[in-house]
């Protein structure tokens, strides 16, 4: 298993113990690599059970690890839904994204892929959700950009958002089946079969790139602030991850110590916001930032939405339904089946390094498929509830597990229950609705590039040397930014006479993602060239080892609650695509259990 050579973000001391799938060095191996590999093992294997309280630490780290993508998307999407000026309705849609957030998270770890990934709203819907709102039926009208104009509890101001976000809902809720049917009929297998890294680059690298306006408009209200905040995060995140921080610990043995936590390389981006924000807070309570709305620097002030806390109920309860009955529009829906697809892609490969980081055997394909349908689960239940975007598994999450050397799920299901408490606690999202706009604008800098980057990293798999590669790469990515582009220049381009037709094409043709994505897929596949060439052997080699047939697999990725041991019965049952082809020869172990090592402080779930 590969780790990242670090030490652990916590005392490793505190918890040593013996694992069952990440610190057996095989019998060949020299004494010297096995003391190597002592140092990078990890603590807590995915099937152990940590101690309570190291569980909530941990399960708190991953939730403020997600914390500015999730708080991210309800606050960009506000721009196209018009509620720039309603802070307490977009407190509510905070609330609701970290409820179902906790959820999906659940779903996930308990009856999906079973690993500890965390699930939250994902950009790849961002992007053609935001092409859906820019069409212009959906364009915002005039008097809602005039916070003076803008009466938050009138009934037509309710209704031009809710309107939007009621569209939104059925596109998502639609899109979400196809992925529901894609996971849990094994298609996904076939989709990975075409797509190689010279379509996810550019499908990526475009989300990121696509969102530049929402960074500079964010970051423009105040450069001086946004500039300190990408800074600080840049500061936090590059050149002091190596630093680590003394923090007070207790444990059995050594009563209450110090250990030194890696602080800055686990929380950076939260780091950044927050000390950029009490900076916003100290400025404005000396009224060294402007009080007159037509200054410069004024949307940097943090007393702008102070009322929202007031207003905000302690307690909120996010319901299916909530903004009324969805509707459903072809555009809608096919905009969004390009980001379902890209999301999905994603995702395998998630699985992949998590299964790695957390000491598990490789994924076999029935938990692929059962993570894929749970996901696409999870999106059907964010559309339901209304957060504007769907679920997905975060990347971030997944790198947190290589420094803290914790890959327990457990502390993943703490995660999900903690989300779903901040999601019912009404003031925590209208807390987050008064990050002032150049903080948020600094943060996507950061994100939205890191982004871009991600998915250009996905060339290291190809020949770039290769004139072919450069040639598809190259225009699908220029292709991706000057069709939309023009697009949204010239709206009335499009007429086909078919109103249907043209709302579909307007959308499709204004997200970047897609347009790049479509190309580099068209041409990687009919352009010729060898499979090395292309990549497609170095993508693909990740996914080649299935063990779903060994006793760690079966305990890993087999359903809890005795289910699999239930479903064991039913030979026929190994042929459904999500679920384990040998039942039975899984279950049986290659030796009795008592013969297994039990982790001190913790116990094994099998």
């Amino acid at each position: 298993m590969t780790v990242e050579k670090e030490n652990n973000g916590l005392d490793n001391y505190a918890f040593a113990l013996e694992g069952r799938f990440c610190d057996l060095p095989d019998s060949g191996e020299d004494l010297d690599s096995s003391i190597d590999e002592d140092n990078n093992k990890l603590a807590y294997c995915v099937t152990d059970v940590p101690p309570w309280y190291l569980c909530i630490l941990l399960g708190t780290q991953h939730c403020l690890t997600a914390f500015g993508g999730i708080i991210a998307i309800p606050l960009i999407l506000s721009q196209g839904l018009c509620l720039q000026h309603d802070g307490l309705t977009q407190s509510h849609l905070i609330s609701t994204i970290f409820f179902v957030s906790g959820i999906c998270t659940l779903l996930q770890v308990t009856f999906g892929i079973r690993l500890p990934i965390l699930q939250g709203g994902t950009f790849t819907l961002l992007a053609p959700s935001m092409a859906m709102l820019s069409m212009p039926e959906w364009t915002c009208p005039a008097w809602t950009q005039n916070a003076s104009l803008v009466n938050t509890s009138s009934v037509e101001f309710i209704e031009v958002w809710q309107s939007r976000m009621r569209a939104l809902q059925g596109s998502i809720i639609v899109g979400s089946l196809f992925q529901v049917f894609v996971g849990f009929s094994g298609l996904i297998g076939l989709f990975v079969r075409f797509i190689g890294p010279l379509t996810i680059a550019p499908t990526i690298s475009l989300i990121g790139l696509s969102l530049f306006d929402s960074a500079g408009s964010s970051a423009g209200n105040h450069w001086g602030i946004s500039s300190m905040t990408t800074a600080l995060i840049i500061l936090f995140s590059q050149y002091l991850r190596h630093i680590s921080v003394p923090f007070p610990t207790y444990n059995k043995h050594k009563k209450l110590h110090t250990s030194r936590i890696y602080l800055f390389q686990i929380l950076p981006v939260l780091l950044g916001i927050t000390l950029s924000w009490l900076i916003c807070y100290i400025l404005t309570t000396c009224n060294v930032l402007p009080a007159d709305p037509d200054h410069y620097g004024y949307l940097a002030r943090t007393d702008l939405k102070g009322n929202v806390i007031e207003q905000a109920p302690w307690l909120t309860f996010p319901y299916p339904g909530q903004w009324g009955i969805p509707t459903v529009s072809l555009a809608g829906v096919v905009g969004i089946l390009a980001g379902v697809i890209s999301s999905m892609i994603e995702s395998v490969g998630d699985y992949h390094a998590c299964a790695r980081l957390s000491g598990a055997p490789p994924p076999p394909k029935h938990a692929i498929n059962r993570g894929i349908g749970i996901e696409g689960l999870g999106c059907l239940l964010a559309g339901a509830w209304g957060t504007g975007n769907g679920t997905t598994s975060y990347s971030e999450n997944v790198g947190a597990l290589g420094i803290t050397k914790v890959g327990s799920r457990v502390v993943i299901v703490a995660s999900g229950v903690l989300m779903i408490v901040m999601g019912v606690l009404g003031k925590v999202g209208a807390i987050f609705t008064t990050i002032p706009s150049p903080v948020m604008g600094g943060m996507f800098m950061v994100m939205f590039g890191v982004i871009c980057a991600a998915g250009v990293s996905n060339l290291q798999y190809t020949d770039m040397n290769s004139s072919r590669n450069i040639f598809i790469f190259g225009f699908s990515m220029f292709s991706g930014l000057v069709i939309p582009n023009w697009i949204l220049k010239n709206p009335k381009a499009i007429a086909t006479g078919v109103v249907e037709l043209d709302q579909m094409l307007q959308v499709l043709l204004t997200t970047s993602m897609f347009v790049g994505g479509f190309f580099g897929f068209i041409l990687d596949n009919t352009v010729p060239g060898t499979k090395q060439e292309r990549g497609i052997l170095a993508w693909n080699k990740a996914h080649e080892d299935d063990c779903s047939n060994t006793l760690e697999s079966g305990e890993v990725y087999s359903l809890p609650f005795g289910i699999t041991a239930y479903f064991s019965t039913f030979s026929w049952l190994r042929y459904i695509p999500f679920c384990p082809p040998g039942l039975q020869n899984s279950l049986e172990p290659k030796q009795p259990l008592e013969n297994l090592q039990t982790p001190k402080g913790g116990t094994f779930i099998v």
